[in-house]
């Protein structure tokens, strides 16, 4: 008997999940099986989980193979008709010991062979808490899961429900237990992050949990957010942005497009002006912060000019980092019922946006050049700086631990200490 092989698709969150998973099914003693932990963002996505569930397939021909994650949610019917297949299992239900259990103990037949329930009737945040996931450098802390709002291009909320929030108090222990094991950074995730509070006693906000954080975990020299939307984003983290150098200053921006008719036919709730004058903002209160951001590239209806508009966000926020997505329809999605945009033409919008994020990280880059920067070692060769930017070592240093160095010059995506 071996132990369960993980495959983890898509993002940082189900990445997450594939680690407490691996935790659930060795403690329910779960022996010869593949887990394959999918994401449902694009089409393509969804594509790419079943070519590894073939491949998975034939390298392990007598294993069972269980499928989960937002493919799994949203379309289990997909999976199940997969001969490969033995299993499908829903996201809330992949966070539940006694899933693992029974599959451990096969007692669930063919009648159970799809677990998948109304993932909008889950009030609860997931309670599988884990220590550590990540380098042994930095840790992930999910304190938030599912989205409320319905932006027309995504399927995401059908596959994580509504939001809730893991509540501060909770988050804080867990953060105190990271510290204590050693953990010199942490990093808040979730899949819409500024909604965090919403749903618990008092609505608090995200900088109401990042002040209580750097509060109450004194001893935490690093604390990191993930992806925020920024029109969500209150008034103290405004003011943990610009009072707290513990905060890091790296922002990812769910801004998705910078035309504001694409950005009303998105149901995003802001405009490019919102997004220009948040950026200049936080630069203001914080004049080292960085910005990554996420944009769509060929939106349905989306002319030249309006591409223009978006490619021209990347220097009016000063972006540097950037995910730039192709759109692809995705079934199911009112973005999909829309006039499509030739495909050849979104080829050219991502490369154009893609060039223009490169001059972006040369930019930062060279700026960096002659400073001093406090890096956090991910292991003996490679640190990150305060903004996330990978640093590179020619003398080993000690992995897990913030080293303070010169920047010596840059090369390719790189600084060189």
């Amino acid at each position: 008997m071996t132990a369960p092989k993980f495959s983890n698709h898509g993002c940082r969150l189900n990445a997450y999940e594939t680690e407490a998973m691996k935790e659930l099914a060795e403690t329910a003693g779960l022996q010869n099986a593949v887990v394959i932990n999918t994401c449902a963002v694009t089409a393509e996505a969804v594509r790419k989980a079943r070519q590894d569930i073939r491949k998975l397939r034939r390298e392990n021909p007598d294993a069972r193979l269980i499928v989960t994650g937002c493919a799994a949610q949203t379309e289990p019917e997909t999976f199940t008709a997969m001969d490969e297949v033995d299993a499908v299992i829903g996201n809330t239900e992949k966070m539940m010991g006694d899933t693992w259990k029974g599959l451990a103990a096969d007692f669930i037949g063919e009648t159970e062979s799809v677990q998948v329930d109304d993932i909008m009737s889950v009030t609860e945040t997931a309670g599988h808490l884990i220590d550590g996931f990540g380098t042994r450098s930095r840790a992930y802390v999910q304190v938030q899961n599912g989205c409320d709002h319905r932006c027309t291009f995504c399927i995401i909320p059908y596959g994580r429900g509504n939001s809730r929030s893991v509540p501060a108090g909770v988050v804080v222990d867990q953060i105190k237990r990271l510290v204590d094991k050693g953990f010199n950074e942490v990093v808040l995730t979730g899949v819409d992050l500024t909604s965090w509070g919403a749903d618990l006693p008092a609505e608090p906000k995200l900088g109401d949990l990042v002040m209580r954080i750097l509060r109450l975990v004194p001893d935490l020299p690093r604390l990191r957010i993930s992806s925020i939307d920024s029109i969500e984003v209150d008034e103290n983290l405004m003011q943990a942005i610009a009072t707290e150098p513990r905060l890091m200053p790296h922002l990812h921006l769910s801004l998705q497009h910078g035309d504001d008719m694409i950005l009303k036919r998105m149901k995003r709730r802001h405009l490019r002006d919102d997004a220009i004058q948040f950026a200049q903002e936080a630069k203001k209160l914080r004049p080292d912060m960085t910005f990554g951001a996420d944009i769509i590239a060929g939106f349905p209806t989306e002319t030249d000019e309006m591409f223009a508009n978006s490619l021209a966000l990347v220097t009016e926020c000063d972006l540097t980092w950037l995910h730039v997505f192709p759109y692809s329809p995705r079934p199911g999605t009112p973005a999909a019922r829309m006039p499509q945009v030739n495909g050849k033409a979104i080829k050219i919008r991502a490369a154009a946006l893609r060039e223009a994020g490169e001059t972006q990280v040369q930019h930062h880059l060279q700026a960096q050049v002659g400073k001093t920067h406090q890096i956090l070692m991910e292991n003996p060769n490679m640190g990150r700086t305060e903004q996330f930017t990978e640093v590179s070592f020619a003398a080993p240093q000690a992995e897990g631990q913030i080293v303070s160095a010169t920047i010596l010059r840059a090369h390719n995506k790189q600084l060189i200490a």
